[in-house]
This record gives C-alpha cells, sequence and structure tokens, in this order.
C-alpha cells in the first residue's frame, strides 16, 4: 500500500468523516489543540527562561523544572488533538510544505530536549543553585524557544496554505442556535 493509498483511507475513516462534517467537532478539537500547545510552549517557556537566568533564577532549577510533568500532559493533549485534525484531510496536510516543517522542527525539539537530557542535565545538581545554566544548557534553552515559537509560526501558517480542503458542509447560521 502507497502513502497516497493509506492517506486516503484515513481520510475516509467514520471519525474522520464525522469530524469533518460537523459543525462543531473541528472547531472544538482545534480549540483544545491551541489550548494544549499554549500550556506546552508555556511551561517549557518558564524552564528555558530559568536556564537562561531571565525568570526565576533564585529558584533551584529541579524546582522550576517540576512544571515539566504539566507539559507532557499538554503535549499529550496537543498530539491528539492534531491527529484528530490531520485524519480529516490527511492527504492535503501531508503534502503541505508547513506542515512537513512544523513536524520536523518538533522532532529537533525533542532531540533538542535529550541531548540536554544527557550533557548539560545529568550535572544539575552541580548548577541548580546557580543564576543561569551553563552554556550548554544556555544554547539548548535558546534552541528550545527558537524551535518551538517557530513550531507556532508554521502550526499557523498551515491553514493559510492548505489547497484542496474537503468542501465545506453548507452552514445554516439558524443551526447555530439551535
Amino acid at each position: 500500500m502507497d502513502i497516497t493509498t493509506t492517506l486516503k483511507a484515513i481520510e475516509s475513516t467514520g471519525l474522520a468523516a464525522g469530524i469533518r462534517d460537523s459543525l462543531y467537532a473541528f472547531p472544538l478539537i482545534e480549540s483544545f489543540h491551541v489550548i494544549g500547545l499554549t500550556m506546552t510552549f508555556g511551561t517549557i517557556a518558564i524552564v528555558d527562561f530559568r536556564l537562561l537566568g531571565l525568570a526565576s533564577a533564585h529558584r533551584p532549577f529541579t524546582k522550576v523544572a517540576e512544571i515539566l510533568k504539566w507539559t507532557w500532559v499538554a503535549f499529550g493533549l496537543t498530539v491528539i488533538t492534531g491527529a484528530l485534525m490531520f485524519i480529516t484531510n490527511a492527504s492535503v496536510y501531508f503534502s503541505n510544505l508547513q506542515f512537513r516543517w512544523k513536524m520536523v522542527l518538533i522532532a529537533l525539539s525533542g532531540i533538542n530536549m535529550f541531548i540536554f537530557d544527557r550533557t548539560c542535565g545529568r550535572n544539575v545538581n552541580r548548577w541548580e543553585n546557580d543564576n543561569a545554566a551553563p552554556p550548554s544548557g544556555k544554547v539548548a534553552a535558546v534552541l528550545s524557544l527558537i524551535l518551538w515559537i517557530s513550531v507556532i509560526f508554521l502550526g499557523r501558517w498551515i491553514g493559510f496554505t492548505t489547497t484542496g480542503q474537503a468542501t465545506e458542509p453548507e452552514i445554516n447560521l439558524d443551526d447555530l442556535f439551535r
């Protein structure tokens, strides 16, 4: 089975059709996606600003980093809602350059986090009470902020660059108030 056939099969599932044909499902899912992304970026930014010494410099890094458990919850919500939006028009999203770059940057964000964890993060007990992280931690924080801000921009850009969208169901304004 080639990728085109697979993407078309995903689009033709009952779940995808149900979301696509509903007046409320896609906007509701998209709203939760934005909430999840906001929480993901917000909690990551808190940690990155601490690494840079720009915020909460008086707090031990490990105390500030406790917020990352919420990052994972929010990221999970974002992945689930993103997948639900993707299935509604998988072939269009898959062929969209901004979508592909967004996925690459999310992967690079994960690699950046992994490298931080395996390098600077391994000896956090040596610097956690310092005003800022060592240079490698600062580099990881700057990269993280750049990558996640880029993910946000690309996510918004996707909505303006997709073509070949499935036709919208006809909407009657009276339906909105029933």
